[in-house]
Order: C-alpha cells, then structure tokens, then sequence
C-alpha cells in the first residue's frame, strides 16, 4: 500500500522560509515523477513544481526562483523548499507521485497547510 505523508507545514511570516517533507512508502521515488500542488481557500489545485526521474525540475512561474523541489532516495522522501515566502503562497500543499510506467498510478498524500502572514 503506497502512502504518502506530508509534514513541515505552518505559519511563517512574510520572507520567510519553511521545507516541507513528503515520506512514501510502498513507492520507490527515485524512479518516479515527483511534484508539489497547492491549493488556496477558493481556488483549484495548482501545480507548484515537478521532478522528473531524469533530474528535470518544472516551477510554476510564480515560485521560481524561491522554491525548490528535491529528494532523498536513500530516505525515500521528497522536499519544497520555499524561500521568501509571500501571503499568495498560503495554501495547502499536496505531494504527489505519478508512477513513470505506461498507465502509471498517481498518488496523492494528505495535505500541509501552509500559512504566510505577519
């Protein structure tokens, strides 16, 4: 069973900075397509950034520059970090892992709420 769980969530003031973590189990994610979503009160879900299984990375153009999308595959874990961190940011993050095979699986994990504020 593949689960996928989220932490380094909170509130963090504008500027700031917070990485979140994303633990899978059940799913090698070395080999797998690797990306963060948000999404705000009121609006859909958005992609944030992307890591491909052949190191290629895909920020959204409102968060190049400040985030950054990695992992660790003796961890089995994938990270954002986010850096000067506006309110526009505020949001819950979602990680997903979409299997690279043809008809691939995609799965998401529970959610990080994500609060930008003074």
């Amino acid at each position: 069973q593949v689960q996928l769980v989220e932490s380094g969530g909170g509130l963090v003031q504008p500027g700031g900075s917070l990485k979140l973590s994303c633990a899978a189990s059940g799913i090698i994610v070395d080999i797998n397509f690797l990306s963060w979503y948000r999404q705000a009160p009121g609006k859909q879900r958005e992609l944030v950034a992307s890591l491909t299984p052949f190191r290629t990375t895909y920020y959204a153009d409102s968060v190049k520059g400040r985030f950054i999308i990695s992992k660790d595959d003796f961890k089995n874990t994938v990270y954002l970090q986010m850096n000067s961190l506006k309110p526009e940011d505020t949001g819950v993050y979602y990680c997903n892992v979409r299997e690279s095979g043809p008809g691939g699986s995609e799965y998401w994990g529970q959610g990080t709420q994500v609060t930008v504020s003074s």
